[in-house]
Formats: C-alpha cells, sequence, structure tokens
C-alpha cells in the first residue's frame, strides 16, 4: 500500500518516519499508551502498520496488524481525538480487514477495553463478535487491572473466494 486516497484521506504504510506523530496521538488518546519503542518494534518485526491522513498531511489515526497462524491480530487501533467522531476509525477497520483478507487469513481478532463502549460498538457493527475475557489484561487506574473483551471477525469463505 503506498497510499490510497479516499477522498480528503489517505492511507499509508506506517514507516519509521511516522513514530514521532503515533507516539504523540498515542499519549493524547490513552492512559497507557504504546511507547515509539512499541511501534518500532512492531515495524522491524514484520507487522503492518497502516496510517491515516488528511490530505493536509495531518495524521488522523492508525492501526498495527500482526498475523497469527490463520488470522489476525488487530494490536491497536487509534484516532486521534480530535479526529474521532468523523469515520476514521471505521477506514481503517476496513483496511485491517482488506489487508487481512489480502493476506488469504480466516478472519480477525482483537482485546478491548470493556470500558470502552465506543471502540465494541465500532466492532460489533462492524460484525466483530465477542468469544471471550482475558481476565486482568490492561493495566487500569481504580484497579490494579481492567478485563479484555475477545473479540473476533470470522470472514466467510465463500466472500474469501469471491462468491460473495
Amino acid at each position: 500500500m503506498s497510499g490510497v486516497l479516499l477522498a480528503d484521506r489517505y492511507l499509508s504504510s506506517m514507516t519509521e518516519a511516522d513514530l514521532d506523530e503515533v507516539a504523540a496521538i498515542e499519549k493524547l488518546a490513552y492512559e497507557f499508551p504504546w511507547t515509539r519503542g512499541n511501534f518500532q518494534d512492531s515495524l522491524r518485526n514484520g507487522y503492518f502498520g497502516v496510517c491515516l491522513r488528511h490530505v493536509t498531511g495531518t495524521l488522523l489515526g492508525y492501526c498495527v496488524l500482526m498475523p497469527v497462524v490463520d488470522e489476525m491480530h488487530l494490536l491497536n487501533l487509534c484516532v486521534a481525538p480530535p479526529a474521532q467522531h468523523a469515520g476514521a476509525g471505521l477506514t481503517l477497520l476496513r483496511e485491517a480487514v482488506r489487508i487481512s483478507r489480502h493476506q488469504k487469513l480466516d478472519g480477525v481478532l482483537l482485546e478491548v477495553r470493556p470500558s470502552n463502549p465506543r471502540a465494541i460498538q465500532l466492532y460489533e457493527r462492524f460484525g466483530f463478535a465477542t468469544i471471550g475475557r482475558r481476565k486482568n489484561y490492561y493495566p487500569a487506574r481504580h484497579r490494579s487491572r481492567e478485563d479484555a473483551l475477545v473479540m473476533r471477525l470470522t470472514f466467510s469463505k465463500e466472500a474469501a473466494n469471491g462468491a460473495a
């Protein structure tokens, strides 16, 4: 993906040159953010990183995907706080699914905080189903840890073969 233009936004592969901006947004958006090093390690390990930018060049959001055996693990999807509620999350999620299908994987797996109802609603509207819970998965401020809901989107074999 060299750069896919979408109206006033475009998608591109995350590179080392994006990491300062990515880390800055991560700090704004999350109480317990990934570090720049986490993103750097992901890219070095061959994970898929995607950036969504406005045509002006402003970074709107990003995601990081890790292929695992027969499915993609969505490790991080983040939209800059000023760009939230404008479809950026949906655009990134669609791209994550497109990449996963292109890699001929069976689906996408992710974890999400139960305290993040907007993200859960986005994933459910997209077709993800909750398949489990990981106890004490995330750090949390008012308690020692927070569970994670495990969600999965499974691709139908017919759709993967072009029938749907």
